[in-house]
């Protein structure tokens, strides 16, 4: 009786705690742009700007890449980044860039940085843009 217990209860432990473990290690982390700013600083992230082109053009954060999340094409280019990679995504105001941070979530991507607040924070702040 003893022994049947033990494991029970082991098993218990052992269930809760993998559980536990995995809510609290989301793929997808909201980040201010202050903190953007030193994730860029520490490594190299790919930046993804998921408004639409036209938006783009008006002036976007430096070093990122256009991958509009409205277009047909967006499926198929997410496909040509590698999964394994840290990503920040952002678009105007956050909307965007959340829904696409679940979606790259289910095609395997293992760390998601989504801008709050999208670019509208960063300018709001001061911060640079550039033309593309």
């Amino acid at each position: 009786m003893t022994k049947h217990l033990f494991s029970v209860l082991l098993i218990a432990f052992t269930t809760f705690s993998w559980s536990c473990k995995d809510q609290n290690q989301s793929v997808i982390e909201m980040v201010t742009a202050q903190e953007m700013m030193d994730l860029i600083a520490q490594f190299d992230y790919k930046l993804i700007d998921v408004r639409t082109p036209a938006e783009f053009e008006s002036g976007t954060i430096e070093g990122c890449y256009n991958l509009d999340y409205l277009s047909d094409e967006f499926s198929t280019q997410v496909k040509n980044l590698d999964p394994t990679e840290p990503i920040i995504v952002f678009c105007k105001s956050g909307k965007r860039s959340s829904a696409c941070a679940k979606f790259l979530e289910k095609q395997g991507f293992v760390k998601i940085y989504n801008l709050e607040g999208g670019i509208t924070q960063w300018i709001n702040l001061g911060l640079p843009l550039v033309l593309p």
